[in-house]
């Protein structure tokens, strides 16, 4: 895996803090995110061409990207309301 992901915050996400999955959605592969997850943060990056966006974590002990894709029929509902599925982790 590529260890220089980046390390840019998005949203109310800051790199190398702790979050939990507070409402389970389905990344743009498919690939569920129950509640209960847990994330640290590494970074995310944007890509215009098809709306990409790449949230970069270690999810339950794995460094992982998820893949989004900021279109209404995609994911971009959650990205819009990103806060209601990710909370920082008390």
């Amino acid at each position: 895996m590529n260890q220089a992901w980046p390390t840019t915050p998005f949203a109310h996400l800051s790199p190398e803090h702790d979050y939990v999955v507070v409402q389970a959605f389905r990344d743009f592969d498919g690939t569920e995110h129950p509640v209960g997850e847990n994330w640290t943060f590494i970074g995310s990056s944007f890509l215009p061409y098809d709306d990409g966006l790449s949230l970069f974590a270690m999810i339950n002990g794995q460094r992982r990207q998820v893949r989004m894709q900021w279109r209404d029929e995609e994911q971009g509902p959650i990205i819009d309301n990103l806060g209601a599925y990710l909370q920082p982790k008390k």
